[in-house]
Parts: C-alpha cells; structure tokens; sequence
C-alpha cells in the first residue's frame, strides 16, 4: 500500500503566542491530516533552536525546544494565569515567527510555571530518573551558560569549560532553581509532544521526525563528552563540518559543527549515536537522519576556514554502527540529497533505509536522473516536490531557468493542463514511491514567501507560519483529489 503525509514544522503552526506550540493548534492540525486520509505528518528537528535559529544547531540532542511549549496547556494545569501571556507583544506579523520578541519573553513566562510546579510529583521525579543520562548534563550547561551571558562555552573560565568536578559542584549546590528551571521545562516539552504523538497515532497517523548528523559545538553534548569529538587539549575543534561546493552554494557550506572521534566511539560500541537515536525514536515514529552520506564519507574542513572551498573528504564508519542496532529498517528515513556517490547508494541499499527522491532536482535535461519518478527502480523510497531546504514548488517554477520549466513541461503529461504545483504534487502521487510527502505551502500554492530555509544564508530562515484560516472546504477537497492518483497508482503496480 502506497502512502502519503504532509511536511509542517511545529513552530509553523498558528497561535497567538509567536511561534507554534504543541498545542490546540497541533492537535487541530492532527484532524486536518485525518480529514484528509494523511497516513504521516513530518517535522523537523524538535531541539532546542541555536545560532540563526536553525532546528540543526541545537543546544543538545536529547533536549526538546522550550519554545514549543503550549501555554494554554500550562495554564490549564494552573501553572499559569492568562494574564501572564496574553499581554505580551509576541510579534507583529502572524505569519512569522519573530525570535527576537521569543527570547526575551518565553523563557520569562515559562518560569513561572516552573516555580508554581510541584517537583515532588511522581511523573516529573520519574522523567528525570529515566533521562538523567542528558538531562543533568543540559540543565547544568545551560545554567552556566545563561551566568556566563550566554556566550559559548569555550569563552568560559577554564575550570567551567574543562568540568573541573569541585567548581561544577559548587555551582550546581547554589544554582539549583536554574537547573530545576531548566529539567522542568524539559518535562513540559516531554509531557506536551508525548500526548500530541498519542492523539496522532489513534488516528492512524505516524509522525516522522528529523535528527541533524552533526551536534552543534556550543552544546551539552560536546562539552559533557569532549572525548567523543576531535578537539585539541584546549577544546577547540581540529576540523569542522560542511559540504564541497554545490548546487546550493558555489563556496560550499561550512557548518561549523566538530567532527566525531569514531575512534573513541567504537571503543563502546558507539553507546552516545545509540541512545541518541533510541531517545529520538521516543519522539516519533519514524526517523529522517539529515546527511545520512557522512555514514560512508564525511568532509571534514580546517578549523578557522572562510568557507568550504578547502575541505577533505575523511572515511565514514559505514554499516557497522547501524549492524549493532535492533532497528527496524522501516524506522529511518535516510537523507541521501547532495553529492551522493556509488559508495553511499551501497551503503543505504545495505542498510535497507528508505532513501528520498525530491521532484525539484528531476528536471536537469539528463534521461537518466535518478530523481525522476520512472527511474525509481523500486518503492522503497519517499517522494517529495520539496524538502525545507528548497524554496515551494511554485516559487521555484516561477523562478527557474527556461529549460527547466521546458523540461517540467515535457517529462510531466499534465503540466500542460494544470497548475506547476498540482501537476508535480499528482507526480509524485503516481510514482511508486511507498511514501509521498508533500511541505503543506505546495498544497496551499504559496510562492517564495513562504520557504522555510534557503541554505549557506543566515537570516529570515525558520520563520514562516499558516494563517489561522489555513483551512478550507476547497483544500481538503483538493488534498482528497490528489490521494486518489496515490490509490490508482498503488492498484495499477
């Protein structure tokens, strides 16, 4: 059976409270993709938001985003009174998320739920007893971080960079209403996205989630665990992560993030990546893995590089970390875009992964793209017009070259007759992809407005948000067409 979802951030959902929660808004959301016969709903990373405010440069791996707490939710278990939200100035524009107004007020409004909770209750006491392994570590890197002024931790005082053990202790026996501050929003963010999970899967709808490869190097991760990474003996990262120049970006991407010592991290046969996806599966019932390639081959940059240009393309570890899971194959995605070698399609048919054919790259002229939908060679693969990393599907027709638009027209039977975006979104529905996966600005044929990322750029990204009136009897009419081609499609294979 041929399936299909939807891709939707949770911070792009509406609310009045600057950004989307996992709130009303979520759950009304989880009846739409029902009304609509959805079997997925994706998102994106679920961390807590860093540097640009990307979901891939994240604070740790295990902490989930404080500004994705519901507030109503909190002020339903009188943990808040309206009062200390309504009136606040969350931004001007509801369909973006202005961060700046979210720093400096959520985690003020979250406080006061954090003082007015009950740490004695059994659930929270068993939360931290059962994630002490990332939680103890995040709330106290975050404590030191917000007395520092948040600057990153190798800016510390060496005794705090370094995890000098009595400096650590002393600051934790005086400072413990900050870290409690930051377990118990933790323990929102947990409570809040494990209800929302439940109500998806009572309709019969699975959530796929997102993981970056890469931890950000200003994070719990990296600071509580520096043997796992190559650094030097001052903490500072030997090589940093990025991509070689690319379609996106003639002088590459230089991410920044340290690269893992694979060495160390075999000697327990990589126990960190383990739980780091065990804990992420909690989450969701399905797991994208972003740049899955640096599995087989990672490019690994000089520290202090202008730019990617200069990189070196280092030996990945390949199967043998995923050979030691108990995993269901079925379970990730693997994000295969990019420079994809021989090697690294081996290395996912290996692994029996689904891989990702995205519709905007399809139409380079060449009869022999891989991303075409008649040279999938088999199912077992998720179809997308576009990822968050591309711009809508009508913005990018609007914008693209001549010949591409010629080659849309030509490769596609009804383009001539439809729409560009309802003529690649029945595309993908007639491939025989087992997953077809539509970002929701496609079905509402919004332009480049509403794209969500543009990569190798800094600011304007993670910013878009529906209108409250997203839906209408015409959408779930149009979303319903679309699922039909996906039923035909699935009783012709």
């Amino acid at each position: 059976m041929k399936e299909s979802g939807i891709l939707l951030h949770i911070s792009s959902l509406p609310s009045k409270y600057g950004i989307g929660t996992l709130g009303e808004a979520a759950y009304r959301f989880a009846d739409f993709l029902a009304e609509t016969g959805q079997n997925y709903w994706q998102i994106l990373p679920l961390g807590v938001t860093g540097y640009g405010n990307s979901p891939y440069q994240s604070a740790s791996s295990f902490a989930g985003n404080p500004y994705l707490i519901d507030l109503e939710l909190l002020a339903e278990q009188g943990l808040l009174q309206s009062s200390d939200y309504e009136n606040i100035d969350w931004g001007k524009d509801p369909c973006r998320v202005d961060y700046g107004q979210l720093y400096f007020y959520r985690n003020k409004v979250l406080s006061l739920a954090a003082k007015r909770f009950d740490k004695s209750n059994r659930d929270y006491i068993r939360f931290c007893k059962e994630n002490t392994f990332w939680l103890d570590d995040f709330a106290l890197f975050m404590a030191i971080k917000e007395h520092f002024n948040m600057v990153g931790f190798d800016q510390w005082p060496t005794e705090y960079a370094h995890r000098e053990r009595t400096t650590l202790e002393k600051f934790a026996k005086h400072h413990t209403e900050k870290t409690d501050y930051y377990k118990i929003t933790q323990y929102f963010f947990y409570s809040q996205e494990s209800a929302l999970k439940k109500y998806l899967n009572g309709k019969g709808i699975r959530l796929i989630g997102d993981i970056p490869f890469y931890t950000a190097y200003d994070s719990a991760d990296v600071w509580a665990n520096p043997q796992l990474f190559l650094l030097d003996e001052t903490l500072v990262p030997v090589d940093v992560a990025g991509v070689p120049p690319d379609a996106f970006s003639e002088t590459g991407q230089l991410w920044g993030n340290p690269l893992y010592d694979f060495e160390a991290m075999a000697k327990d046969g990589y126990a960190w990546w383990a739980r780091r996806l065990s804990h992420s599966l909690r989450l969701c019932d399905i797991l994208r893995i972003d740049h899955f390639r640096a599995f087989e081959s990672y490019y690994a940059i000089p520290y202090g590089s202008r730019d990617a240009t200069e990189g070196n393309w280092v030996q990945g570890i390949g199967t043998e970390f995923f050979e030691s899971l108990k995993i269901d194959k079925t379970q990730i995605i693997a994000e295969d875009l990019g420079i994809i070698t021989d090697e690294v399609r081996a290395l996912i048919e290996k692994t029996g992964f689904r891989g990702m054919k995205v519709l905007q790259f399809a139409f380079d002229g060449k009869d022999d793209n891989l991303y075409l939908t008649k040279n999938y060679q088999n199912g077992d693969c998720v179809v997308y017009t576009g990822t968050h990393d591309n711009d809508t599907t009508l913005g990018w027709f609007r914008n693209a070259d001549l010949s591409i638009r010629e080659q849309v027209l030509r490769r596609v039977p009804y383009a001539f007759t439809q729409p560009a975006t309802h003529a690649l979104i029945r595309y993908a529905m007639e491939s025989k992809a087992d997953i077809a996966i539509i970002p929701m600005q496609d079905y509402l044929e919004l332009g480049s407005e509403a794209r969500m990322n543009t990569p190798a750029t800094t600011y304007g990204n993670w910013e878009w948000r529906l209108r409250e009136d997203y839906k209408s009897p015409g959408l779930v009419k149009e979303i319903k067409r679309m699922l039909r081609y996906r039923k035909i499609s699935s009783k012709q294979r």
